[in-house]
């Protein structure tokens, strides 16, 4: 870690510091994002631009909602993953924590299982930082 940013507490640098390494570290990521229960993006890792990241946040945020919509229809049990297959890679989303969502891009590659074990994992230990005081303030800080 480096020197903190000024206005932005320890936790959230650190928080994105992790989606960051998710994404770097993941064999067949490209870039990850986590996304509120209101679909604003909380955190991204370096890998995106702003602007994608937030429309990445958007589509993951959707995704999860018709899955839940699915699950609320069909008695299936709640959604654990979703996967969108496309023609070069891969989008997926898992719940986190409080409603919180991770989303993962990754290449086409890749082992969904290795992803999905890694994004469970990394959910559990999301769940034991994310108060909804860090997450109002991951949304009002990311990026910095």
């Amino acid at each position: 870690m480096s020197i903190p940013a000024p206005g932005v507490s320890v936790e959230a640098q650190n928080f994105n510091w992790l989606v960051s390494r998710f994404a770097q570290h993941t064999a067949g990521a490209i870039a990850a994002i986590a996304v509120s229960a209101d679909g604003l993006l909380i955190a991204m890792s370096t890998e995106l631009e702003r602007s994608n990241a937030d429309r990445l946040a958007a589509i993951s945020s959707a995704m999860l909602g018709l899955a839940h919509g699915v699950s609320e229809s069909h008695p299936l049990g709640s959604p654990d993953k979703v996967i969108i297959e496309l023609e070069h890679g891969y989008l997926l989303v898992c719940t986190i924590s409080i409603g919180c969502s991770l989303g993962v891009l990754a290449n086409k590659q890749a082992s969904l299982g290795t992803i999905a074990y890694e994004m469970a994992m990394f959910a559990n230990r999301a769940t034991e930082v994310l108060t909804p005081g860090l997450i109002e303030e991951l949304k009002n800080t990311v990026g910095s």
